[in-house]
C-alpha cells in the first residue's frame, strides 16, 4: 500500500505528536517541525507509509539526542497493558468460542499506536473490541491454516500489545501442538514499535522463538530483513501480521500465507479494506 497525500499530512502530525508527547519546549519543538517539513518533499508516492516516514523517525532521534525516542512510553504501555491482562485471561477461560475471543485479545491491543491518525483509550477498548464482531472475519480460514500449520510466524507491532500477543500464543500453542512459533520484532527503535530490548523477561520468550527480524521500519519491509529472518519468514505455514503498519508494506504480498489482524485507525486504511474507522479485522491475504 502506497503513501497518498493524507499519509504525508498524517506523518507531520506524527512530528507534532513527538513535541507533545515529549513536552519539548518551543524552541526544540520548532526544530523539529522544521525537520519534518524538510521531509516532506522527499516522500515517494512509490514507497509505503512507514518506508518514507522512517528516515524523519531517525532523524529526529538524532536531533533528540537519543536512539529511542519513546523508550518511557514504551515501558509505561506494557505496564499499564500487563495489569489488564488477569481480565482477558479471565474472559478467555470463559468464553464459549475460545479461538475467536483469543483472536479478538490479540486485536485489543492494536490500540496502543502513536503512529495513529486516531487515538483510543486501551482500558475501553477491551470491552469493546471483545463484543464486536470482526468487519472482515477470515477467522475460519485462520483456524483451518493453523490446524495445518508447522511453522508460524506472528509479526509484532507495538510496545503493550506483546501482552496480549502472549495471551494468544499460549492459547495457540496448546491448541495447535504442532506448531513452532516465531515472533518477529523489529530491528532499531522506530516510533512505540517493539524490539528485542522492550522485551527482557517477556514470556513470550518461553512461548515463541522471538526474531530480531531486522527491519527497522514501523512496518515489516520484506527486502530489509536480515537472511535469517527471512528464511524463516519464506518457511512459514502461516503468518500472522499485526497492525496497520505491517499491513500497509504487506497488503499487496500475494506469495505467503498471510493473515491481517488489526483495528482501523486511519482513513487511508479504512478506504483500503472498505471497512470504516475503528473496525477490527481479521483479514486473509
Amino acid at each position: 500500500m502506497n503513501i497518498s497525500p493524507d499519509c504525508i499530512s498524517c506523518i507531520f502530525n506524527q512530528a507534532l505528536r513527538v513535541t507533545k508527547v515529549l513536552e519539548l519546549d518551543d524552541e526544540k519543538s520548532k526544530e523539529i517541525l522544521d525537520l519534518a517539513a524538510s521531509h516532506l518533499p522527499t516522500f515517494s508516492l512509490d514507497k509505503t507509509p512507514p518506508s518514507n516516514a522512517t528516515p524523519l523517525y531517525e532523524d529526529m532521534a538524532k536531533l533528540l539526542g537519543t536512539e529511542d525516542i519513546y523508550a518511557d512510553i514504551k515501558r509505561l504501555s506494557i505496564e499499564k497493558a500487563l495489569c489488564l491482562k488477569p481480565k482477558c485471561e479471565e474472559i478467555l477461560a470463559n468464553s464459549v468460542d475460545k479461538f475467536l475471543t483469543a483472536t479478538k485479545i490479540a486485536v485489543v491491543g492494536n490500540v496502543i499506536d502513536l503512529a495513529s491518525e486516531v487515538m483510543y483509550d486501551l482500558d475501553e477498548e477491551v470491552d469493546k473490541v471483545l463484543e464486536s464482531s470482526f468487519a472482515i472475519d477470515d477467522s475460519k480460514a485462520l483456524f483451518k491454516q493453523l490446524s495445518k500449520a508447522k511453522r508460524v510466524v506472528y509479526l509484532a507491532d507495538n510496545a503493550g500489545e506483546n501482552i496480549f500477543d502472549a495471551i494468544y500464543i499460549d492459547y495457540l500453542k496448546k491448541h495447535f501442538t504442532h506448531c513452532e512459533f516465531y515472533y518477529f520484532v523489529r530491528g532499531n527503535p522506530i516510533i512505540n514499535d517493539l524490539t528485542l530490548l522492550d522485551m527482557q523477561g517477556d514470556i513470550l520468550h518461553t512461548l515463541a522463538n522471538v526474531v530480531d527480524s531486522g527491519v527497522s521500519t514501523p512496518g515489516l519491509v520484506y527486502h530489509a530483513m536480515s537472511k535469517e529472518a527471512k528464511e524463516i519468514f519464506d518457511s512459514a505455514d502461516c503468518i500472522i501480521s499485526k497492525g496497520m503498519g505491517n499491513y500497509e508494506c504487506l497488503s499487496t504480498n500475494t506469495t505467503h500465507p498471510l493473515y491481517f489482524l488489526l483495528k482501523i485507525k486511519c482513513k487511508v486504511v479504512s478506504t483500503s479494506l472498505n471497512c470504516p474507522l475503528g473496525a477490527i479485522i481479521c483479514k486473509k491475504a
